[in-house]
């Protein structure tokens, strides 16, 4: 799944590196971002110029009672994206990119969960694969939400976790967004791992397990984790991330 990440950079970074002419949101770097929070999602209108907005991280459908569902509803699954519901249409007419610097995971080790921040070697931002709803309650008020697309993870993250969020490579961004285009054919293919070479990751504090934590120390290398990961036998693996991030 992806249930953390961080947008560290400022609005003028991240916006010029999407190409996003219009911005509709007040923006500040954010370094432990989770589900129920308002997050920066890039659009496509129908000529094809991207404007930035915010979305609630928490897809709602537009039949559903109650915006509590999103509480369930933070990532779609690649494999049964175009089967659900839910997903479905959104996936065929409202997509969406999710800017981000690097997403968190938890991996299990012999002294519990560690938390690693995984990024990119090659770019210091990349977007994550996501799809979007309106959602109007009873009394007319509207909620925009969204969901970030999930799939199988690729050799490298699975010494991690088994799943992982779809980032698409920079050529497969405009198709993405390009509101012309709602074939299963020509999306699904998009849905697929990120390759492996390109992937780093190391340890940060426990400390972006709790919410309320969203500064700077969220992204800081954890030391203890680094001076200890080959304490015991389960951590053994731990080099092999290690590793790939020291290569970089």
């Amino acid at each position: 799944m992806c249930g953390r990440f961080t947008l560290t950079v400022s609005e003028e970074e991240w916006t010029s590196f999407f190409y996003v002419q219009t911005v509709r949101l007040k923006f500040e770097p954010r370094y432990n971002i989770a589900p129920g929070q308002d997050i920066a999602a890039i659009i496509a209108d129908g000529s094809g110029a991207r404007r930035a907005g915010k979305l609630r991280w928490g897809l709602v459908p537009p039949w559903a009672d109650s915006p509590k569902i999103g509480n369930r509803m933070i990532n779609a699954r690649a494999e049964t994206i175009a089967e659900k519901r839910s997903f479905r249409e959104p996936l065929l007419r409202r997509r969406c990119l999710i800017p981000a610097d690097s997403f968190y995971e938890w991996r299990q080790t012999g002294r519990g969960k560690q938390p690693l921040r995984i990024m990119l070697r090659s770019r210091p931002l990349f977007a994550m694969a996501g799809i979007y709803e309106t959602w109007t309650s009873p009394d007319g008020q509207t909620i925009h939400t969204c969901s970030i697309i999930t799939t199988e993870a690729n050799e490298w993250m699975s010494a991690i976790h088994d799943r992982m969020p779809v980032i698409l490579p920079r050529e497969a961004e405009s198709h993405w967004l390009d509101r012309s285009i709602r074939s299963l054919s020509d999306l699904l293919p998009l849905l697929k791992p990120y390759p492996d070479a390109d992937m780093q990751a190391y340890p940060v504090h426990p400390m972006v397990g709790h919410v309320a934590n969203d500064s700077p120390a969220c992204i800081e290398p954890y030391a203890e984790a680094t001076a200890t990961r080959s304490a015991s036998q389960d951590e053994r693996s731990w080099p092999k991330v290690m590793k790939e991030e020291s290569d970089a």
